[in-house]
């Protein structure tokens, strides 16, 4: 279990990336809230999560659908969930039914997983769900994400074909060691570019969630509005089994 002196170290450690994001917001002339730090709570136990949302923080990621089902519940549902990982079509209808406040799916990356989500949401009688497009900038086979070079055409899909999703925007990982160069954050800036022009869409309208703990000040500086910080706030993440049932 987490200990107290742990848990205090959370919070701490949220205003420090708090500071940092809105210092490397301010330095490209950005205001600090055009910026979101989603905390990635992956392996980490509901009392840690409630650590940082009694800190006053309000948005959550999770990578897996079996540990945003068990957690969401127990926790307030304020809480603004994005799911952060590739999501499996056979997932798709307990993530949408397990978490209700389920405020954004930032991992689309092919027109299948668009449609099951689409019709899922109607299904379930939900109001439309915020995604983003995955894209995968890195070029490495092991990544998900599109093709840059397919990316307008999925977003083309997701904004006219899928009523029930809101295309807010573009997500990357970067690289397989989850560090991003200059190059993959361009990547991404340039798809966004090509998407806003070729549907008419005002770019402030189209986010960028790119960053991670390792690169999120260089990803704020190249217009970066979502990063996703995990283990810079909760700690080294934890993959052992027992900690499953904590």
């Amino acid at each position: 279990m987490s200990t107290p002196a742990t848990e205090g170290a959370a919070a701490t450690a949220l205003r420090s990336v708090l500071t940092r994001a809105q210092q490397a917001a301010e330095r490209c002339g950005r205001s600090p809230e055009q910026v979101r730090v989603v905390a990635v709570s992956k392996t980490k136990p509901v009392s840690l999560i409630c650590q940082v949302y009694d800190f006053g923080h309000r948005c959550f990621g999770e990578n897996y659908v079996q540990e945003i089902v068990e957690k969401a519940p127990q926790l307030p549902s304020d809480i603004e969930w994005h799911f952060v990982g590739n999501l499996q079509s056979n997932k798709v209808k307990s993530l949408l039914a397990g978490v209700p406040n389920l405020d954004m799916v930032e991992s689309i990356d092919d027109e299948k997983i668009a449609n099951y989500l689409d019709r899922m949401v109607a299904s379930l009688g939900r109001k439309p769900l915020k995604v983003l497009v995955q894209v995968n900038t890195s070029g490495e086979e092991s990544k998900f994400g599109v093709d840059p070079s397919y990316c307008v055409q999925l977003v083309k899909h997701v904004k006219l074909g899928c009523p029930n999703l809101i295309f807010s925007g573009l997500m990357t990982i970067g690289m397989l060691d989850y560090t991003s160069t200059p190059e993959n954050f361009k990547t991404l800036s340039n798809c966004r570019t090509e998407v806003c022009k070729e549907l008419g869409i005002p770019e402030v309208q189209c986010e960028l969630s790119m960053g991670m703990s390792a690169d999120f000040e260089q990803a704020i500086e190249m217009g970066s509005t979502n990063v996703r910080i995990g283990s810079t706030i909760f700690g080294a993440r934890e993959y052992l089994k027992e900690d499953k049932s904590q």
